[in-house]
């Protein structure tokens, strides 16, 4: 006898042959699962399932390998140490929240190991929050990592989850845990978020996306005979469709498909250029205008009249038919600027005479050398308004003293007629000949005098003087006019001492 059998085999102590086969060890085994009831050990053992099913060969036919025998009374013959069992080597692998859980919490200590459960409802039963209602197989929804973590493949049933049904949670679908028969129209969970109130229908999936009700999917263009372009992409649907013209396909609505059957209200125009919007106008905007005045029309536009309302010209109805070639538009400037007319119509109607697009005093395109006043000189220098005082140009004298009476330092002793000496470049630059320009010579003691000396008076136009010498020495005539008016017959230029001789003879 090796030693004291355990007190659970006291009663076998003498019988050897109860557990030993002397003729064949390897037989051991055997003995001790036919004496005790270890029909599931012998299912693991031959399923190859379970702790003893996956033992090595050699260890699953010797018992006594792990459990030993004569070593007392009192002695431990199931060699288990819970802190290094593997459990990987049993049917139930220890996954997520399971590999931190005492033993204890499965294992009961008035039950084998063999015999703990290894279906979750049986441990979590009192974790149900569904009361029972979603069966007993826990695992078809939940991982082992948590209890928030569902691993339920909602796929495989006939509601995919997309978009931000993913992320939402169970319960706000399946209320009070009730799975069975829940909706699966978008309008059946949605009609409390439903802006439109019903109006556009119940068929949500037509316009929006699982993704966000923001995400509008249907496209205008493709499903309808209005392609939506410009600021219409960006307009919402209640701006054309009104109150219940989508309910249902018996009760749309046809919508107008002309601007004017939407935008009336918005037409500046009072109707007065009709209908047809798109003939000037976009869809991007109503400020940004398309029409080419330059091509439809023969008014090119240039200059200012490119940035001016239309309305400043066409006051009328454009579309209202014409009786008569005065209610034809004008493209003469006069009619449009009649009340811009400075002139006051003295200068014609043919404004583009003169000016341009560009504004009425930018680059005046008159030509003065074509008047009967040549602008040369300082004149070519001066501004318009420094002759003609007025609008009416054509009342403006060509004389030069009518300008330059004030600059006149001879006080019109010299006549008005300035261009006789003087030129256009300078009043300092001047030139008179007086023996060519005139029949009056000077030489002799004229040389020597002032222009005042003889030109004393004033005058007007062009300058004329007596050449009779009696009419500046009248004074000086102490013959009293008894020999004529002619002193040159008998006296000289230099002195009235210097006497002709032989005049006297």
């Amino acid at each position: 006898m090796p030693g004291p059998v355990i007190k659970a085999h006291e009663k076998y102590e003498q019988d050897c042959n109860q557990c030993h086969d002397t003729s064949d060890k390897k037989q051991q085994g055997q003995l001790c699962v036919q004496c005790h009831d270890h029909k599931n050990i012998l299912d693991d053992l031959t399923k190859k399932t379970g702790f003893h099913g996956r033992l090595p060969k050699s260890a699953q036919t010797d018992c006594k390998h792990c459990h030993t025998e004569h070593k007392g009374r009192d002695a431990t013959i199931v060699l288990l140490n819970a802190s290094t069992f593997d459990h990987s080597k049993t049917d139930f692998l220890l996954k997520g929240t399971h590999e931190k859980t005492s033993c204890d919490a499965c294992h009961k200590s008035e039950k084998k190991y063999s015999e703990a459960p290894s279906d979750c409802y049986s441990c979590h039963k009192k974790a149900d929050v569904h009361e029972g209602k979603q069966g007993e197989k826990c695992g078809d929804c939940h991982k082992s990592t948590s209890w928030k973590e569902t691993g339920f493949d909602h796929d495989k049933t006939d509601f995919p989850l997309k978009g931000t049904h993913i992320d939402t949670s169970c319960a706000a679908c399946h209320i009070n845990q009730k799975y069975k028969d829940t909706p699966k129209t978008c309008f059946d969970c949605h009609q409390i978020n439903d802006a439109h109130r019903g109006d556009f229908g119940k068929k949500c999936e037509s316009c929006h996306s699982p993704k966000k009700w923001d995400e509008i999917h249907f496209d205008h263009n493709k499903k309808t005979d209005f392609p939506l372009y410009g600021k219409h992409k960006k307009a919402s649907c209640t701006s054309c469709h009104t109150s219940g013209d989508l309910k249902s396909e018996k009760s749309k609505k046809k919508l107008p498909k002309q601007c004017y059957g939407c935008h009336k209200n918005d037409d500046s125009h009072k109707g007065q250029y009709g209908k047809e919007c798109k003939t000037c106008h976009a869809s991007e905007s109503w400020q940004k205008q398309k029409f080419d005045h330059d091509k439809k029309t023969d008014f090119p536009l240039h200059g200012k009249h490119t940035k001016i309302a239309c309305s400043q010209c066409h006051k009328g109805n454009l579309y209202q038919k014409k009786t008569s070639a005065k209610d034809k538009k004008s493209t003469d400037c006069i009619d449009c600027h009649k009340k811009d007319d400075v002139h006051k119509g003295k200068q014609g109607d043919e404004c583009n005479s003169c000016h341009n697009e560009k504004g009425w005093h930018n680059n005046v395109l008159f030509d003065h050398d074509f008047s009967r006043f040549p602008l040369i000189g300082m004149h070519a220098a001066i501004q318009c308004e420094e002759c003609h005082l007025s609008a009416e140009y054509g009342k403006t004298e060509s004389d030069c003293n009518f300008c330059h009476a004030n600059d006149d330092v001879h006080k019109t002793r010299l006549g008005t007629d300035c261009a006789t000496c003087h030129n256009p470049n300078s009043w300092e630059t001047w030139l008179f000949d007086h023996d060519k320009a005139t029949d009056f010579t000077i030489d002799g003691a004229h040389e020597e005098l002032g222009c005042y000396n003889c030109h004393q008076t004033a005058s007007k136009g062009k300058l004329k003087a007596s050449k009779d010498c009696i009419s500046c020495h009248r004074s000086l005539d102490i013959h009293n006019r008894q020999f004529g008016r002619h002193c040159g017959d008998c006296h000289s230029t230099k002195s009235f001492k210097d006497i002709n001789i032989r005049a006297l003879k």
